[in-house]
């Protein structure tokens, strides 16, 4: 087997066999495959697509292309994927709240990506946390605490790495096949029971026709479970933010005003909703509403928060956290008030252009190289439907000077329209999918 034939199948339309795409998957992993035979290999597949085994296949190889889990636990092992939004750091509750509930969360988790946030940058705003563990470790930490949310190890789906900092530069990261196996073959090879996917649609989100949400999240769950994992998507509303801040420490904020019950927004609906559906995927509740209460139980028992706190100090970050965290989360040295210009109901607010406004605050990357300033963002971003008068912040910008305030105010002021009226509400969860 060679690229030059594959490639040429893949040319001229022809499915590729099973064998094939293992053969593609180790190539990748193992350097035999050029960069201009990935880049080929990445295009061929977005432009022509792979059918519903195609799929599969492409999957499973790229899981197998390196090491993948097994667990030996006192309950199931569930996981949950965010197709990516700003102000969304649901993670950070569900994981330990799922512990708290007898559950297993091995969350292999990623950085920002576009105008988005990660859940490991948010994270390592902690000070002293490493995200970086080895098997050995997440094993440990799962078996002892119940979660972990770290990055993937080097052993971990190695053809994913590979293909996908090609497709970030061949402009096929859009293809549903590829973002399908590229998810799938990394939460798969961490030995899942059951998986949820939160698929984003708004403003805010990758995601904003609903078509295209409804045809990704069907490809995921059919995908998952064709290879051995039942899954959930819900497909959820991102016309706002998920929780009212961008920013990692503003995040962290946010998730631990969550954890210790202080509050009952949209991220502790998001998280209630996502671990329900897990709960009941897992076994662990008679159906995705009882496993809602369940969750919400976890959080305000305090359960939960304790999860989090022993992840923490795991991690390498402070014993205390769950008590001190706001002395140890570093704060912005420049804090103002983003203004109103017009008095007004706020009726719709661009997410991705809040998200660049966080990342021109240094709260994000320009490109891969660039360090991330933890405490730099947004907080107290308004909500839809809020009434705001001339001169009332519509938000708060975080900054590292006054320069860098005064560009991202104006960002923010382009960013949320206020009209006449208030906007239509839309549910939070749009659509449920199995597969």
């Amino acid at each position: 087997m060679d690229a030059r034939t594959l490639l040429s199948k893949l040319r001229h339309q022809q499915a590729p066999s099973a064998g094939e795409l293992v053969w593609a998957a180790g190539a990748l992993a193992d350097g035999t495959l050029s960069d201009a035979q990935a880049g080929a290999l990445a295009m061929a597949i977005c432009l022509n697509g792979l059918d519903g085994p195609g799929r599969v296949a492409l999957t499973l190889a790229m899981r197998d292309s390196g090491d993948v889990l097994g667990w030996d636990l006192g309950g199931p092992v569930l996981d949950k994927h965010s197709t990516g939004g700003v102000g969304d750091c649901v993670s950070l509750v569900l994981a330990p709240a799922l512990a708290a509930c007898g559950a297993y969360v091995p969350m292999i988790s990623g950085r920002g990506l576009g105008h988005t946030g990660g859940t490991l940058d948010k994270l390592e705003a902690v000070p002293g946390v490493s995200t970086q563990c080895d098997t050995p470790q997440l094993r440990a930490m799962v078996g002892q605490i119940g979660c972990a949310i770290v990055g993937a190890s080097a052993q971990i789906a190695p053809a994913d790495r590979r293909l996908y900092a090609v497709r970030d530069v061949t402009g096929t990261v859009d293809s549903i096949d590829l973002i399908t196996a590229s998810i799938l073959s990394k939460k798969l090879a961490a030995g899942l029971d059951g998986l949820v996917l939160d698929v984003k649609l708004g403003s805010g989100a990758f995601m904003k026709d609903p078509a295209a949400a409804r045809k990704l999240a069907q490809s995921l769950c059919e995908t998952a479970s064709a290879a051995g994992c039942p899954a959930t998507a819900l497909i959820t509303d991102m016309s706002e933010p998920a929780a009212p801040a961008i920013g990692n420490a503003l995040e962290m904020v946010e998730a631990m005003h969550t954890l210790s019950g202080a509050a009952r927004g949209t991220l502790s609906q998001l998280s209630c909703a996502l671990g329900g559906a897990l709960l009941a995927q897992g076994g662990l509740a008679q159906d995705p509403e009882a496993g809602e209460q369940m969750i919400a139980r976890a959080i305000a028992s305090g359960a939960a928060l304790d999860r989090f706190a022993r992840m923490i100090a795991a991690l390498g970050g402070p014993r205390d956290f769950d008590i001190r965290w706001a002395d140890h989360l570093p704060q912005a040295p420049v804090v103002h008030a983003v203004p109103s210009l017009t008095s007004g109901v706020v009726c719709s607010m661009d997410g991705q252009a809040l998200g660049l406004a966080g990342i021109a605050l240094g709260a994000g990357r320009q490109v891969e190289t660039d360090r991330i300033n933890p405490a730099t963002g947004l907080s107290r971003i308004c909500r839809l439907g809020s009434a705001i008068e001339v001169g009332q912040p519509l938000a708060f910008v975080h900054a590292a000077n006054d320069t860098a305030a005064q560009q991202a105010a104006g960002m923010v002021q382009r960013a949320i329209a206020l009209g006449p009226r208030r906007p239509q509400a839309q549910p939070l969860i749009m659509e449920r999918i199995s597969g």
